[in-house]
């Protein structure tokens, strides 16, 4: 028999006939509805899982990047003059918005989740600490760090860079797990479709054998399994969709300042994502089908 080819539109839309001359299975067309909506739910969660990732590693490359600290430590009577000197340093360096020495208060409410309410800060030998704000060109680290050394020796400079770099590449790594999971949930989609198709042809080999008696072509029994099967698995990703959509929007809104799992889910138009799935759903449930159709009307006799 000859075998023509058909594409998904064709398949949506049109040739309603060949669905009525094969039996409808309803314990396959419920197995592919149920298996498409599971999987087009855990989709939003990886979905939400690579954007709220995306945004978390943004935030933190962003706010590390603007902020920097010089920690002075020193002799109790140079730290003053060494202070002086660093904020005279910083005000004649390009790239630098505004600087400035935090106070005995400030550096005890850093101090006061570790050591608590009660810590003698005056008595201990706490290093100064200045507060550097980056413009948006931002400065020359190694530069103002060689400066820093002539005017004031016990001053370091650290530009959170060592610290930033880390969370930012943890944060990248789990969006990129999101996109694998993603991956996975579209193997796992096309593995049962392919397998409830399978099933469904071999349930009903005897019509398709008796369409071929009639003069059928495959492409007309192909059609009819793969069209049902890929509307079957659209409308069941639809409901998957919008049941984790739903639940997505459950979840407490993230706050910028809050930490990852207060900010897990979409923002902006970051909530049009999941509309993506049904229709990439019907795409595997369409290739995954066809495949599986045309494999089993070849290998009939």
């Amino acid at each position: 028999m000859k075998v023509t080819r058909f594409g998904i539109f064709t398949v949506l839309i049109g040739d309603r006939r060949a669905d009525r001359v094969v039996p409808p299975s309803r314990g396959m067309a419920r197995l592919t509805e149920f298996s498409a909506a599971a999987m087009a739910f855990l989709a939003v969660f990886a979905i939400a899982l690579s954007s709220a990732t995306g945004r978390l590693a943004d935030r933190w490359a962003s706010e590390l990047a603007r902020t920097a600290t010089i920690r002075i430590s020193a002799p109790p009577g140079q730290v003053e003059e060494q202070t002086r000197r660093v904020l005279e340093v910083l005000a004649t360096t390009p790239g630098v918005g505004s600087a400035r020495a935090l106070t005995a208060e400030e550096q005890r409410a850093l101090l006061e989740p570790w050591f608590g309410p009660d810590l003698p800060i005056a008595a201990l030998p706490v290093p100064q600490l200045v507060e550097v704000v980056e413009t948006g060109a931002g400065f020359d680290s190694d530069g103002l760090q060689l400066r820093l050394r002539g005017e004031a020796p016990g001053a370091i400079l650290d530009d959170h860079t060592r610290w930033r770099r880390p969370l930012v590449q943890a944060a990248d790594r789990l969006r990129w797990l999101g996109f694998f999971v993603m991956g996975l949930i579209s193997l796992t989609t096309g593995a049962i479709i392919t397998l409830a198709a399978q099933a469904a042809m071999a349930a009903n080999e005897k019509v398709i054998r008796t369409l071929r008696l009639v003069g059928a072509r495959d492409v007309f029994i192909a059609r009819a399994f793969v069209r049902r099967f890929t509307v079957r698995t659209f409308l069941g990703a639809c409901i998957g969709t919008g049941l984790g959509v739903g639940v997505m929007s459950l979840l407490p809104p993230g706050d910028a300042d809050q930490g990852f799992l207060t900010g897990f889910g979409f923002s902006g138009t970051d909530w049009l994502l999941p509309l993506l799935v049904p229709p990439l759903a019907a795409a595997v449930a369409f290739w995954s089908t066809r495949i599986a159709a045309l494999r089993r009307l070849k290998g009939l006799t």
